[in-house]
């Protein structure tokens, strides 16, 4: 019999919900549903499909209320719930203009002029989303929209983490049919992830590095695509000529929205010496003026930590960074407070690359804040990590930032600003290192990828080929 998993409210710390996984045959059966009917899908058209998607988005926004609902119980937090929502939405519409012509096929003739070419684009039948707790609605649906459109079955495996927001998203579903068939949500947890890596054509990860590898050598023996998003460790660099009140602002937001749970995170900040006390103070400053969203959710902007053993990693990080000689200026602790976990902004300077802090991947509201000397060694730093996802560069003109930045081994960097990839999706990135695997979730790319390209090669006379053996016979 399976097990149910029971859920954490990550405001009140109760477990208060409770999923059940399905055994590995009824896993099996539901793959095989979504893929039987996929052809069904792709022969809609592009058009259809884009129609049944706007019917879905329409089914949602109807019912906008009870997923606001069910995020915030996910995750504890409301005025990011709201972004994310937004964001979803936007996406769909973006994604809905954007697909009639990247799924343009084409014909054209060869550099041999008796045979000619077409191109067509044929879909992966299946494809498996295992998506993560900490936007959890956004992230489990990055890859499905534009798989769908792409003519794919999807089949979502969202965190256990936070689960509540799928029943919602379910009831728009099940109001259109064209898309109930090929959209199916499986609850569960790692076992049940792993076990779907075995049913479908291609797989996309949003997680760790430890279980990112673990997908990517699954989907290596079955000889299919596995596109990962995994961890980072993201730099800013602030320069000597940088506008520090804009840096400060920007770099804020970037390492605290969403108490600093992404991916996309600032978390690591090297200012050059003749700027930096000036620097920190600023940061401090504007961090006192963050609030926790306690005990209301409307209180303020920094939700609790959702993942309770992520609380405990956090709190590792900071206590071993204060050992090894870190300044705390301000936060500084995880605290418990109704149940659930919190951690207001933190700004710490005296740290190092000994420190965690400094070189693992925190998921949390902490700014460690370190001097360099010349732009040489600032360079270094930053590049000194096993990750690679995005990075920002401030400094008094495009052209001085853009000069560091391109020395930068990470996928996405920010000019002047911090974490651009959370609000523009247009620009097509890989990540570096250990921070990634595949084609880009962005740009033309993140709808491409879904599809595989097939060449018919076509004679167009009926003579005789010149490399033929019987050629003149």
């Amino acid at each position: 019999m399976t097990k149910t998993i029971e859920v954490r409210n990550p405001r009140t710390g109760k477990f208060d919900y409770v999923i059940i996984p399905p055994p590995p045959r009824l896993l099996a059966q539901q793959c095989n549903r979504a893929r039987r009917a996929q052809s069904r899908w792709q022969e809609l058209g592009v058009e259809g499909r884009i129609t049944a998607l706007q019917q879905w988005k329409q089914a949602i926004l109807s019912r906008r209320e009870q997923l606001t609902e069910a995020l915030v119980n996910d995750t504890g937090r409301l005025s990011i719930t709201v972004l994310e929502i937004d964001s979803f939405i936007a996406s769909i519409d973006r994604w809905c203009g954007l697909a009639p012509e990247l799924l343009q096929e084409s014909a054209k003739n060869t550099s041999i002029p008796f045979i000619a070419l077409q191109q067509s684009l044929v879909p992966y039948p299946l494809v498996g989303v295992i998506s993560p707790w900490n936007f959890p609605l956004l992230l489990s649906m990055i890859d499905t929209i534009p798989a769908l459109l792409a003519g794919c079955a999807v089949v979502v495996k969202p965190s256990e983490i936070a689960p509540r927001f799928v029943a919602p998203l379910l009831m728009a579903l099940n109001t259109v049919p064209e898309l109930r068939d090929i959209l199916t949500f499986v609850e569960g947890g790692g076992e049940t992830g792993a076990n779907l890596i075995n049913y479908v054509d291609l797989v996309c990860f949003t997680g760790s590095v430890a279980t990112g590898r673990e997908v990517a050598e699954t989907a290596a023996r079955r000889f299919i695509p596995a596109y990962l998003e995994l961890g980072g460790k993201d730099p800013a660099i602030v320069l000597e000529s940088a506008n520090l009140d804009l840096a400060t602002s920007a770099i804020l937001w970037g390492a605290v929205v969403n108490t600093g749970q992404s991916c996309l995170s600032i978390e690591r900040i090297y200012v050059a010496e003749s700027r930096f006390e000036e620097f920190y103070h600023q940061l401090i400053a504007k961090a006192h003026r963050l609030q926790l969203a306690y005990p209301l959710v409307e209180d303020g902007a920094i939700g609790p930590i959702i993942a309770e053993r992520q609380a405990g990693i956090v709190n590792d990080h900071i206590l071993d960074a204060v050992e090894k000689g870190a300044v705390i200026h301000c936060g500084g602790k995880v605290e418990e407070l109704g149940g659930g976990w919190w951690c207001r902004p933190t700004v710490m300077t005296n740290v190092n690359h000994s420190m965690k802090v400094m070189t693992e991947e925190t998921f949390g509201p902490i700014m460690p804040v370190m001097p360099f000397p010349d732009v040489e060694e600032a360079v270094y730093l930053a590049n000194d990590t096993i990750y690679g996802l995005s990075a920002a560069v401030f400094a008094g003109s495009e052209d001085e930032a853009l000069k560091v930045a391109r020395q930068l081994n990470a996928g996405a960097i920010s000019i002047n600003d911090a974490a651009l990839t959370a609000v523009m999706h247009e620009g097509e990135k890989n990540a570096f290192n250990f921070s990634g695997l595949g084609g880009s979730r962005m740009g033309a790319s993140g709808l491409k990828r879904f599809l595989r390209k097939q060449a018919f090669l076509i004679k167009t006379n009926s003579a005789s080929d010149p490399w033929w053996f019987d050629k003149g016979e």
